[in-house]
């Protein structure tokens, strides 16, 4: 079976391939430091891209648009509950604990 692809589905190919590598190489390069506090800004972001890619996956009329955009929903949705799970963690790291009472009868 061969696939037929229009040339904007090509280009969108193109567009998300790229931009995969791009997304790829700029995490690399980000030191370890940086990673929790810029992950909740890039919860928003992943909240918008998880909409935008629902309605491109609810818009398409071809299965291969379609098959990208749930990807694209799949993904978008894993970064998204991940960055959620990461900021999560690092909140709970910075709570003050309680301070157990010491031991012993000093009176």
């Amino acid at each position: 079976m061969i696939l037929a692809l229009t040339m904007g589905e090509v280009i969108g190919l193109y567009i998300f391939v790229l931009a995969a590598f791009i997304g790829f190489e700029v995490i690399t390069k980000v030191p370890a430091q940086l990673h929790t506090p810029l992950m909740s800004g890039a919860n928003a972001i992943s909240g918008i891209i998880l909409i935008g890619a629902i309605i491109v996956a609810s818009n398409t009329t071809s299965t291969f648009g379609l098959i990208l955009g749930v990807i694209g929903v799949f993904l978008a949705m894993i970064n998204v509950v991940g960055g959620f799970a990461v900021t999560d963690r690092m909140l709970h790291m910075f709570k003050k604990k309680k301070e157990k009472p010491a031991k012993g009868g000093d009176a």
